[in-house]
């Protein structure tokens, strides 16, 4: 997997190579304080730990809320479940922050600027590479208050144990936005798909970032920069 310290001064040039041979990156040296995420992930950890009943009234995904299972429109199933949430606040949005803690949406709010800021930031690397003017013709679709960006916390419960096929967290897909920004914990899982089709796997690491070419900006390039086939399996 590329790695890309946002801090060196060839940085947009190790992003458009890696999105352009990969389509997916790790980023280090992002500025986002540790602590900060040890907490975000505990809060979520609290809620996805809280009654079945309690985090229904978060509930039900259209898109934006609480969901199990059920994975988009499309009927497409995983052994996940997941709080989707509206960057920029709707009223589906705060009806979740009702059902939990006053820390949760403090933390989930701060983190949301956080990645607005960190992908704005890549965003903007990539237009000067690509001398695209102004820098910020793409970072702005980020933080525009019409921006579909979104936050989604995804827990995959300890799988069950099947005879006939192997659980899936989350299947084979491709991400429709201009990147996805991920984060994991040490949990093992994530695996990306190459150019010649090979399905490898993702190392975690809980301290960076990973960053992923989606659909629109894959589009928008006219398939110079190659988007990423993404799946999810349940190993623990």
């Amino acid at each position: 997997v590329p790695v890309v310290n946002l801090t060196d001064p060839n940085a947009k040039t190790q992003i458009v190579k890696a999105c352009e041979e990969f389509g997916f990156f790790k980023v280090v040296n992002h500025g986002v304080r540790p602590e900060f995420l040890t907490q975000l992930e505990e809060e979520a950890i609290k809620f996805f730990a809280l009654p079945q009943s309690h985090k229904d009234k978060a509930g039900p995904s259209d898109p934006f809320g609480y969901g199990s299972k059920r994975i988009g429109p499309n009927g497409d199933v995983g052994w996940i479940e997941y709080i989707l949430l509206n960057a920029n606040s709707d009223t589906k949005t705060i009806a979740v922050f009702r059902q939990t803690t006053p820390t949760f949406r403090e933390v989930v709010e701060v983190y949301m600027e956080e990645m607005k800021d960190m992908s704005s930031k890549v965003l903007e690397m990539v237009a000067e590479e690509l001398k695209i003017e102004p820098k910020e013709k793409l970072s702005k679709l980020v933080k525009v208050k019409e921006s579909d960006s979104c936050l989604r916390m995804n827990h995959y419960p300890e799988k069950e144990e099947t005879r006939d096929k192997e659980e899936v967290g989350f299947g084979e897909h491709t991400d429709p936005q201009l990147v996805s920004v991920l984060r994991s914990n040490n949990t093992e899982g994530l695996q990306i798909c190459l150019k010649d089709g090979t399905w490898v796997d993702v190392p975690p690491d809980h301290s960076t970032f990973f960053v992923i070419v989606g659909d629109t900006l894959q589009v928008a390039f006219l398939f110079q920069l190659l988007f990423q086939y993404l799946y999810i399996t349940n190993l623990k």
